[in-house]
Order: structure tokens, then C-alpha cells, then sequence
């Protein structure tokens, strides 16, 4: 399913990922790490989600808002939050971390996702996809934080893995690379 809000202001569609997710997770507090303009923001939203979106760049928060106003969405709160600061202030059911990571300075990844783990209710889910660099698979982007193999996984120990691979992926700019891709479920 596309958005229609997506296609009516021009936005990527939702993530592929989000979309499986949604096929199991019923609608509940949502918290879109990184939302940029909010593709996946709003696909949550039309499925019926409470999604409160974070994001750095107060330029995407800003579009965001202003489509959330002009479409009169009352279940999605957009705001600007440095995800570095691993300060989350609420809990939620669900929080997608969807191609965020990899922009992150490398030393607060640990804490950013034991801070999402902590912010998770029981019972609750991750979805997270990120780049990785093996030596199997070498990065082609330069990007600040990649995976190493069993990085993520290891991170979620003791946390039901719904979902987890380390799979080769196509960018939505053609560029091709590994990426773990996990759904994973917090104890209750």
C-alpha cells in the first residue's frame, strides 16, 4: 500500500521495511527515528498509528508540519530531536529506525539503541535497517557508522529476533550494499 499523502506531496513511498512491519503490528504509539520528511511518518499515520517523528534537520520537521497541518492529521507530532543525544523522553510500542543509523557518529550508536530498547514497552518492537561493512561487502558509501556482521543482532539480545538478515540491498540511488535489516520484539 502507498501513501496517499506521500504521492499527493511528493515523498519517497514508505519504506519497505515499515510496510512488512505494519502486517503484523497493529496500530499504537509509533516513534519514527529519523523521519526526514516523513514518508514512513505518514504511512503509519493513514494506517492509524500515533507517531510522534524526530529528525535533526529542522528544514524536513518543518515540511513535515506543514503537511501535517494542511491535511489537518491530529495522530502525528513531528518535531526537531539530535538522536546522538540518545535522550528519548517517552515510551513507545513501536519505533522504526529505518537508513538513520549509518549517519550517526559512530561513537553514540551503543547508546542511542540501548536508549530506544529502554523506550520500548514490553512487548514492544524495533525495526531498524542500516548499511553494513563486511569484507565480503564493502561499503561503497562513506558514511559515518556502519554494521559489522552480528553487531545489530548481538545488540538485541534477549529480544524475540521476528526478522533478521544481512542481506545485499539497492539504494534508492541504484548504489548497491549490504544491509542488516531487523525486527525484533521486546519481552514481556
Amino acid at each position: 500500500m502507498t501513501s496517499n499523502l506521500n504521492n499527493r506531496y511528493g515523498l519517497s513511498p514508505a519504506h519497505s521495511e515499515v510496510v512488512e512491519a505494519c502486517k503484523m503490528i497493529a496500530p499504537c504509539s509509533a516513534l519514527d527515528m529519523g523521519c526526514s520528511n516523513g514518508r514512513n511518518a505518514l504511512y503509519l499515520s493513514e494506517l492509524g498509528f500515533d507517531v510522534t517523528a524526530v529528525d535533526n534537520n529542522p528544514g524536513a520537521i518543518g515540511m513535515l508540519q506543514q503537511i501535517v497541518g494542511a491535511e489537518e492529521i491530529t495522530n502525528v507530532s513531528a518535531r526537531v530531536y539530535d538522536i546522538h543525544t540518545a535522550a528519548l523522553e517517552a515510551d513507545y510500542d513501536f519505533i522504526a529506525c529505518t537508513v538513520t543509523l549509518m549517519f550517526l557518529n559512530p561513537a553514540n550508536v551503543p547508546a542511542v539503541l540501548a536508549d530506544m530498547q529502554a523506550h520500548t514497552r514490553p512487548g514492544g518492537y524495533n525495526l531498524i535497517v542500516c548499511a553494513m561493512n563486511t569484507q565480503e561487502h564493502p561499503c561503497p558509501v562513506p558514511f559515518p557508522f556502519t554494521l559489522q556482521e552480528a553487531q545489530l543482532r548481538d545488540a538485541y539480545t534477549g529480544w524475540e529476533l521476528i526478522k533478521y538478515n544481512e542481506d545485499l540491498g539497492t539504494m534508492h540511488n541504484g548504489v548497491q550494499l549490504q544491509f542488516a535489516t531487523m525486527l525484533a520484539r521486546k519481552p514481556e
